[in-house]
């Protein structure tokens, strides 16, 4: 069985604390994840997943570690794929968001031209929504 490991890191402008509760936010996970998927929170850390590409919906796990300020994912019952995203502050206001994806399962693996480009638009995604929060809260 052959595993992908795929990471992106992007450098955001906000403190680490403001982008982990942005990240974090279950309410606003659709506004930065990739298009094609869709996070239903009923139970957490119960969450199902509806995949466009495949029409599927799957059992996985989401998983807030705030004083790590670490969220972590995965697949329930399949175990095709997990992944983490890790804020860390690096001085001066800002922060580094590193998100790390595994695939298990060949056949989840879209490739890793549409991966890399999934997190980067994820993540630069997220960097808008951190943007658009920090200058709400500045007034």
């Amino acid at each position: 069985m052959t595993m992908a490991e795929y990471e992106r890191s992007r450098t955001m402008p906000a403190q680490p604390e403001h982008v982990f509760d942005q990240a974090a936010n279950v309410d606003q996970l659709d506004a930065w994840l990739p298009d094609a998927l869709h996070v239903d929170v009923e139970d957490p850390p119960a969450v199902t997943v509806h995949e466009d590409r495949t029409g599927e919906d799957m059992p996985a796990l989401l998983r807030s570690e705030p004083d790590q300020m670490r969220l972590e994912w995965g697949t329930r019952e399949q175990g095709s794929y997990a992944g983490w995203l890790q804020v860390a502050g690096i001085g001066s206001g800002a922060s580094e968001v590193t998100v790390h994806l595994s695939f298990f399962d060949a056949g989840h693996d879209p490739g890793e031209q549409a991966v890399n480009d999934a997190l980067d638009g994820s993540l630069r995604r997220l960097e808008e929504q951190v943007r658009m929060r920090v200058d709400n809260a500045g007034g």
